[in-house]
C-alpha cells in the first residue's frame, strides 16, 4: 500500500481466463463491497479498474449500456445499478472480487447481501456531492460489525469537483480514522503523503513520479504530519509516539506496515481520490484493496448451526473445513436457468458432487422451511452476466452455481453428510404494497410462476394472498423497486397490471339493535318454517364475536339453537349492508323464536339467523370500521416539523417522540392503514431519503364521516 513497490498500470496482457480466477488460498482473495450513494461513480470506478488490471479489454459505458455489472435490462433502462454484481480481477496475484452494489434505497436489499459476501467496504463518494445521512448510517452499521473500510473520492474531473471540502466532509460524517493516503493536484495528479511523491496523469495511464511542487508544500506537510500520527496512534509500537515527537524519522517501512495492519482490523480508514476518466489513482485503490484489505482467514465466519437449531463448533475460512457456503444472490437466465451467486465461508466446491440446500427463518417472506439435497453440476466465476467455468471454489472465494432448483437467496450450501444452517442476515422490510393482476385469464398460472422465482431471488419481496379482498399485492421497497419486478415479470412473459391496493375493513354496531328472521315457505308437501329473534349489541373493540342463547320453555328446539348461531354467523362475516364488511366485537343474543313440528330444519334457522342480523342492521347503527397501524418513524432532527404535520393530514395520532443517537428522533404514532399505502414513497420524499419506518397492525377503529369515502 502508498506505493511501496515501483508504481505499475498493474495490467495484464489480454482478458483474463479462467485459470487466473481460481485460487487455490484464501489468503488470496480479497472480497470487497463497493458501496456509496446512486451517481457517486461506484460502476464507472469498478468498470475502469477492470480494464486498469486487462481484466476487460476496455471500458464500458453506463449511458450505452455497455457495462460489466450493470448488465440487467432494467439498469440500463434506468442507468443505475439495481442489483449486485460480481466483478473480479487480478492484481499483483490477488484475486479481488469487488461487488458493485446499488447506491439507491430502493435495492437496501442487494446492498446488504453484498456486505454480507465481503470482508471490506469501499466507499465510493462523489467529489461534487458531499455526504449523505444514508452513507452515514450506512458507516455507522459497517462500524458496528468492526467491517474494515476505506473511502474513494471519486469524479475529480466533474466541473463542480472539490475534493478537500469533499474529505473534510467524510472526516466530518464518518469521524474518527478517516485520513487521506493522497491529496489531489487537480484532476490528474496525486501527492504521496508517506513516500513524498508527485504521480503525475496528465501524460496518459502511465504516470511520471516526481517532487512535491513547492505551491503544495504547505498543504502536503500539514497532511502529511496529521496521517502519520494517525497512524502511529494505531501502532502496537508504544515507543513509535515517542521516537517521533522527538524528531526521529519514522521509516516508510515502518509506516506502511503500522497502515496497513490498522486498515486491516477496520480501526483507520485511508481516503483515495480517483478519477474513472483519467486513471487518476485506479493503481493506488488496488494497492489499497489488496494491501491493506483483510483475506478471509483474518475475517469470522458468521456462526452456523445444524438444521434443526443445534450449536456447531466455530468454522473458520478453511478450504479442508466442512463446507458452508451461502447463496447471496439468485437470478434466473432464459439460458441456463436459476443462477446462485455464492460466497464460500468454509469447505471447497467442487463440481459434480452432492451438497445440501437449507432455507430456514424466512416464513413470513414467503420462502417455507425447505431442506433439499442436489447435485452441483458445473461450477463458474461470473464476469458480470458471463460466466466462466473453473474447477473448484475454495473458501473466502466466490463463484456461481447453476440449476440448483431448491436455492433461494439467504440458503447454506453444505455437505448431505454434514447439513449446516446460516441465520439469514438482516433483510429490510418492504414497505410499499402493489396489486398485481394478471391481464388475462390465460397469464394467471405464468403470473404465479414468476412471481414464485422472483421471490425466490429477492427476499425484500413478501407476496401475499389478501383472502379479504382477493388480491395478490407484492410488498416492496419503493417505486424503483417495484418498477424493477413489474419489468422481470413481464420479461418473464407474463401480462401484469396493477390495481388500486384495497384495504380490509370491518363492521359493527354502535348500540343496541333487535332483529326477527321469519323464512316460512309452505306450499304443500314438505316446506320450511324458522322464526328467531335476537338482540344485537356492541362489545369493546377487540372482543370478537359472543353468542348467547335465552330461549326459555323451548320455543326454538334445543338441536336448532347452534343453527341459529351459524347463521349468524355466516351473515357477520359476509357483512350486513351494503358494504360487505365482516362485523366484528358484537355480541347477538337469541331471545325467541318458533318453529314446526315437520317444517323446521337446519338449513331453515340458519336462515332465519342471517335475516334476523340483517333486520337489526337496517336501523342504521352499523358504522365501518378502519385498521389503525402503531408506526415508528426515525428520521434526522430537521424534518420532525414536516414529518408531524404530514402525520397529522393523514389523521394520524402522535403518541409519543424521544431522542435517539447522531441528532435523530423516533416518532410513535397510529395511523390509518388506508393513509400508509404510499407512505414509504411520501416520507422518503419530505425527508430527502433520511427516515425510516416500522408498521404493526394495533386495532380497528370507526371512521370519521367525513373520511369514509377516503378509506372505503
Amino acid at each position: 500500500m502508498a506505493d511501496r513497490h515501483t508504481h505499475s498500470s498493474g495490467r495484464h496482457n489480454g482478458k483474463a481466463g479462467a485459470a487466473s480466477l481460481v485460487v487455490d488460498s484464501p489468503t488470496a482473495v480479497r472480497n470487497v463491497a463497493v458501496v456509496g450513494p446512486s451517481g457517486s461513480g461506484k460502476t464507472t470506478l469498478v468498470e475502469a479498474l477492470l480494464a486498469h488490471t486487462g481484466t476487460i479489454s476496455r471500458a464500458g459505458s453506463i449511458t450505452e449500456g455497455t457495462t460489466v455489472c450493470d448488465h440487467d435490462p432494467v439498469a440500463v433502462r434506468q442507468q443505475r445499478s439495481v442489483a449486485l454484481a460480481l466483478a473480479p480481477l487480478v492484481h499483483e496475484g490477488i484475486k479481488v472480487n469487488l461487488i458493485d452494489t446499488p447506491g439507491y434505497l430502493d435495492f437496501l436489499g442487494e446492498l446488504r447481501a453484498g456486505l454480507r459476501a465481503a470482508d471490506a467496504a469501499l466507499f465510493v463518494v462523489c467529489a461534487a456531492d458531499g455526504v449523505d445521512e444514508a452513507t452515514a448510517a450506512l458507516w455507522r452499521e459497517c462500524a458496528e460489525v468492526g467491517m474494515p473500510r476505506a473511502v474513494v473520492i471519486s469524479r475529480l474531473d466533474h466541473p463542480r469537483a472539490d475534493a478537500m471540502g469533499e474529505l473534510a466532509a467524510c472526516q466530518s460524517a464518518f469521524g474518527a480514522g478517516v485520513q487521506p493516503l493522497y491529496l489531489p493536484v487537480g484532476a490528474q495528479a496525486l501527492l504521496g503523503l508517506i513516500t513524498q511523491r508527485l504521480i503525475d496523469y496528465s501524460a496518459g495511464p502511465a504516470p511520471r513520479i516526481g517532487d512535491v511542487p513547492e505551491a503544495d508544500r504547505d498543504r502536503f506537510t500539514e497532511a502529511r504530519n496529521q496521517l502519520i500520527e494517525g497512524i502511529i496512534e494505531q501502532s502496537e509500537d508504544e515507543t513509535l509516539m515517542d521516537r517521533y515527537l522527538a524528531g526521529e524519522e519514522i521509516a516508510v517501512e515502518t509506516l506502511i506496515n503500522d497502515l496497513e495492519t490498522a486498515v486491516a482490523r477496520g480501526s483507520f480508514h485511508p481516503v483515495v481520490p480517483a478519477c474513472a476518466f483519467t486513471g487518476v489513482g485506479l493503481a493506488e485503490v488496488l494497492e489499497v484493496v489488496t494491501k491493506g484489505f483483510p483475506s478471509p482467514q483474518e475475517r469470522p465466519v458468521p456462526p452456523v448451526t445444524t438444521v434443526d437449531g443445534k450449536e456447531h463448533a466455530e468454522l473458520t475460512a478453511d478450504p479442508a473445513g466442512p463446507l458452508a457456503a451461502e447463496v447471496v444472490r439468485t437470478t434466473a437466465d432464459a439460458y441456463v436457468g436459476r443462477v446462485s451467486l455464492v460466497r464460500v465461508f468454509s469447505g471447497t466446491l467442487r463440481p459434480e458432487r452432492p451438497v445440501h440446500v437449507s432455507g430456514h427463518g424466512m416464513a413470513e417472506r414467503g420462502h417455507a422451511d425447505h431442506d433439499t439435497d442436489e447435485r452441483v453440476a458445473h461450477i463458474y466465476s461470473p464476469l458480470g452476466a458471463q460466466l466462466n467455468e473453473v474447477p473448484y471454489c475454495v473458501a473466502g472465494d466466490l463463484c456461481a452455481l447453476t440449476k440448483l432448483g431448491s436455492a433461494e437467496t439467504g440458503d447454506t450450501i453444505s455437505d448431505p453428510r454434514e447439513p449446516l444452517l446460516m441465520k439469514p442476515w438482516a433483510m429490510p422490510e418492504p414497505l410499499l404494497p402493489i396489486a398485481v393482476v394478471a391481464k388475462n385469464r390465460s397469464d394467471e398460472d405464468a403470473l404465479a410462476r414468476n412471481l414464485s422465482r422472483l421471490v425466490a431471488g429477492d427476499p425484500t419481496l413478501r407476496l401475499e394472498r389478501n383472502a379479504e379482498t382477493n388480491q395478490l399485492v407484492l410488498w416492496c421497497m419503493g417505486e424503483a423497486h417495484a418498477d424493477v419486478a413489474l419489468s422481470r415479470l413481464r420479461a418473464g412473459g407474463t401480462e401484469v397490471e396493477t390495481e388500486d391496493v384495497r384495504i380490509p375493513m370491518r363492521a359493527t354496531f354502535t348500540s343496541k339493535a333487535h332483529g326477527r328472521g321469519r323464512h316460512v315457505k309452505q306450499s304443500g308437501g314438505h316446506g320450511q318454517y324458522a322464526i328467531c329473534e335476537i338482540d344485537v349489541e356492541p362489545l369493546p373493540r377487540g372482543s370478537g364475536f359472543e353468542f348467547v342463547d335465552k330461549i326459555v320453555g323451548g320455543a326454538i328446539p334445543h338441536q336448532f339453537i347452534p343453527s341459529v348461531e351459524k347463521g349468524v354467523r355466516a351473515q357477520l362475516a359476509k357483512g350486513v349492508t351494503d358494504d360487505p364488511y365482516p362485523v366484528v366485537d358484537v355480541r347477538v343474543t337469541l331471545v325467541d323464536g318458533k318453529a314446526h313440528s315437520v317444517d323446521s330444519s337446519d338449513a331453515a334457522f340458519q336462515t332465519a339467523g342471517a335475516l334476523a342480523v340483517k333486520e337489526a342492521a337496517a336501523a342504521g347503527n352499523v358504522v365501518p370500521l378502519e385498521p389503525l397501524d402503531d408506526v415508528e418513524i426515525t428520521l434526522p432532527d430537521e424534518y420532525l416539523g414536516a414529518v408531524l404535520g404530514d402525520l397529522s393530514s393523514r389523521r394520524g395520532r402522535v403518541m409519543g417522540t424521544e431522542s435517539a443517537d447522531n441528532g435523530h428522533t423516533v416518532v410513535k404514532a397510529q395511523v390509518p392503514a388506508v393513509e400508509l399505502v404510499r407512505y414509504a414513497i411520501d416520507l422518503r420524499s419530505l425527508t430527502s431519503g433520511t427516515a425510516t419506518f416500522t408498521r404493526k397492525f394495533a386495532r380497528y377503529e370507526p371512521v370519521p364521516q367525513g373520511a369514509f369515502a377516503s378509506a372505503h
